[in-house]
């Protein structure tokens, strides 16, 4: 039950973050909270975690996030703008972590305590990061077609009808991707 409490908690932060982005900064504060997810969201589902009796990543929450960002972009200024967030989101994963395995060639000082531990969390990071954005392009993109061809659909109508089909759909797409290219190539199909 304890980490049930501290995802629900999760979540509600990344919402309200979401809410304070926008409120403040319009749709540059959504364009930020992107990069910023998708940073956290594939730093994150390296950890592992027990939730409601299932074994999953605990990025999922923040990573769904951007769903909502799309979702709201969409809504409020059009497909284009959604586009834009999702290859803000792309390219900023590449960005990370480009800038990241440079990092890991620096030989540590003698003093330092924190490489071995950087070591081990960017060294999965170039796997994790094709499954992330080959996911993270299919799905996002997905999203925000989806999101648009129901607003059309129903004359922007239905709300709650295309923000969750869209968003069910392309989390969906992005699990079946991301698992298979990061996990089932690695582990095996039931091996881990």
């Amino acid at each position: 039950m304890y980490n049930e409490l501290l995802w629900i908690g999760l979540m509600l932060t990344s919402f309200l973050i979401i809410i304070l982005a926008y409120k403040f900064f319009g749709k540059t504060g959504l364009f930020v909270w992107t990069a910023v997810a998708i940073i956290l969201a594939n730093l994150q589902v390296m950890k592992t975690i027990q939730l409601i009796g299932a074994v999953v990543a605990l990025g999922n929450v923040i990573y769904g996030s951007i769903f909502l960002i799309t979702d709201i972009l969409v809504e409020n200024y059009g497909k284009k703008e959604a586009q834009k967030a999702v290859w803000i989101g792309f390219f900023t994963m590449v960005a990370f972590t480009l800038i990241m395995q440079i990092c890991l060639f620096f030989i540590a000082d003698a003093s330092d305590m924190m490489s071995p531990h950087l070591n081990a969390i960017f060294g999965l990071l170039p796997r994790i990061t094709i499954a992330s954005l080959t996911a993270y392009l299919v799905s996002q993109m997905y999203d925000v077609w989806v999101y648009a061809k129901i607003k059309k659909m129903t004359k922007g109508r239905m709300l709650w009808l295309r923000n969750v089909a869209s968003t069910i759909g392309s989390q969906l797409l992005d699990n079946v991707i991301f698992t298979w290219i990061a996990f089932v190539g690695f582990f095996g199909l039931f091996g881990w």
